[in-house]
């Protein structure tokens, strides 16, 4: 069987993001962050992000053609990113998408930001695709997933209540000076400190919690703590704070993704979105799924923010699945659920 040739756009958030794979072979990844753009206001803000993918989109898919040493032509199939995320940035990669679907009288599959963040771990490896558990976690979202069927099947088990994982980083980093990702400063910080220096609270973690929502996260509350801890405790020591955050994050995260592991069976688990790139999560999620027992895959850090690697491997995904394109004239959806896989 020929391996479909799918050219993904992303477009969710800061990244104008191209990727072009053949099956589940990758050619080209190119990305152009306007991330030094935002970092100024200490967040993403929308209006930058969706100027800066207009400018962007056309030399971002021309160096992703480049580099894949392939046409326009030879494409079979394009991907875009229909939601969720700023619906802003989502209109500029819709119209870039369909515009090239119309032009080339290709088909074209619109699909889910946080199942492509899965789907891009089966570029990174050639084992047979199979039922796994997702651990997301990125700046907009932490959900833990049962895929049965990267394709059509994905089940939502628990997500974060209030705050997602990037983003208490990037609010710590904030409150500590840091800068602005958050993830990164700390991730480098906590290298040079104790991670069992404070204990900071683990959420949702108490016995009724375990009962009533086994697999929901909320990062709120350790915010809240580690903000009161510094203003309690003048002459804290940076690194140390940076630690043992991390290290109360990195916990629950690997507490709830082994625990749905165990109660569906389901003996795999991957982890994926931008806090996937974190040494510390990577570090102790391998330690732990080896001693569980449990098949452990991460993609690379390159791959783990958002990318269009990861968009054109599920729209090949989808096409070598025969599943239906989506309808040239469709909506992008800010809020689309992690259950909808793509649009039809």
């Amino acid at each position: 069987m020929i391996e479909p040739l799918v050219l993904g756009i992303e477009t969710s958030c800061d990244e104008t993001a191209v990727g072009i794979v053949r099956g589940r072979t990758l050619l080209a990844n190119v990305i152009a962050s306007s991330v030094e753009e935002h970092a100024r206001f200490g967040g993403v803000v929308p209006e930058i992000a969706s100027r800066a993918h207009l400018e962007a989109m056309q030399p971002t898919i021309k160096q992703a053609l480049r580099e894949a040493k392939v046409s326009l032509n030879d494409i079979d199939a394009v991907a875009v990113t229909a939601g969720p995320g700023l619906i802003g940035a989502l209109l500029v990669g819709v119209g870039s998408a369909a515009g090239l679907a119309i032009g080339l009288d290709k088909p074209m599959y619109a699909v889910n930001h946080l199942a492509a963040h899965v789907s891009v771990d089966y570029i990174t490896h050639k084992e047979k695709i199979k039922p796994t558990i997702a651990l997301l976690v990125s700046g907009g979202h932490s959900s833990l997933l049962q895929v049965n069927d990267i394709t059509s099947s994905i089940v939502k088990l628990g997500q974060t209540i209030d705050d997602a994982a990037g983003e208490a980083f990037d609010k710590i980093a904030r409150v500590m000076k840091l800068g602005f990702p958050g993830g990164p400063a700390i991730d480098a910080m906590a290298k040079e400190g104790n991670a069992s220096a404070i204990n900071f609270p683990r959420g949702l973690t108490t016995s009724n919690d375990w009962q009533t929502r086994p697999y929901d996260f909320s990062f709120s509350g350790l915010k809240t703590a580690v903000a009161r801890y510094l203003e309690s405790v003048p002459d804290y020591v940076r690194a140390d704070v940076a630690a043992s955050f991390q290290e109360s994050i990195v916990d629950v995260l690997m507490l709830k993704a082994l625990a749905a592991c165990k109660e569906s069976g389901i003996d795999s688990l991957v982890i994926a979105g931008g806090v996937a790139a974190n040494s510390r999560l990577r570090t102790v999620a391998q330690e732990r799924c080896d001693k569980a027992g449990i098949a452990l895959s991460i993609p690379a850090p390159g791959l783990c923010t958002d990318n269009g690697a990861m968009v054109a491997s599920l729209g090949a995904l989808m096409a070598a699945a025969g599943r239906r394109p989506t309808p040239v004239a469709f909506d992008a959806n800010s809020s689309l659920p992690v259950t909808v896989v793509s649009l039809s």
